[in-house]
């Protein structure tokens, strides 16, 4: 195969407009700002109703326990 003449090290021609992908980029950053913050805004809710869900759990287990504690008590009177 012959070998190609002529220099291979030409430089390419740039016709980028930095400054426009400058402000592409800008409001793409603070587009995703802007979510990042919805999203942590919708997780400290998330997190608040979590925790009041937990308490509510926790309180009716707990009287389920002492409804179960009095059953007991009531089948232990009626044997005895």
């Amino acid at each position: 195969m012959p070998r190609t003449k002529g220099s291979k090290n030409k430089p390419k021609t740039v016709t980028a407009d930095f400054a426009t992908q400058i402000a592409e980029k800008q409001s793409a950053k603070e587009a995703l700002t802007a979510e990042i913050a919805s999203i942590t805004a919708n997780i400290d809710t998330l997190k608040a109703d979590l925790k009041e869900k937990k308490t509510a759990l926790k309180k009716a287990e707990k009287e389920v326990a002492s409804l179960e504690a009095k059953k007991q008590r009531r089948l232990k009177q009626r044997l005895c």
